[in-house]
């Protein structure tokens, strides 16, 4: 039988799952372009922020709430993940801007 806590987990699960599509597409993109140009430090920043906090959100809810279950680990691992990806898509911001200034002092 499906609980109500069952049900709130593979939608989470969902949701990050959904979320963390865009971020390889991403990932590639910085890579295949080395610029920084159209990148937004400050939103990806916030993204990451977010991330955290579901990160935490699981961690208290694994030892105080008794979370569990394969849902709840599965969404916990797309938190982690999603983390992950934004980060080397920062770290590929860094590199691509170091690019761009490369690229504009031989102009």
């Amino acid at each position: 039988m499906i609980t109500l806590t069952g049900i709130t987990d593979l939608f989470e699960a969902l949701t990050i799952f959904c979320f963390g599509l865009s971020w390889p597409i991403s990932i590639r993109k910085s890579i295949i372009s080395r610029t920084a140009k159209g990148k937004s430090l400050f939103f990806e920043v916030f993204l990451l922020i977010g991330y955290a906090f579901g990160i935490a959100r699981k961690f208290i809810q694994m030892s105080r709430l008794g979370g569990s279950g394969f849902l709840f680990y599965l969404s916990f691992f797309f938190y982690v993940l999603n983390f992950i990806e934004i980060s080397i898509d920062v770290a590929l911001y860094f590199r691509n801007r170091r690019l761009d200034e490369i690229a504009d002092s031989k102009n």
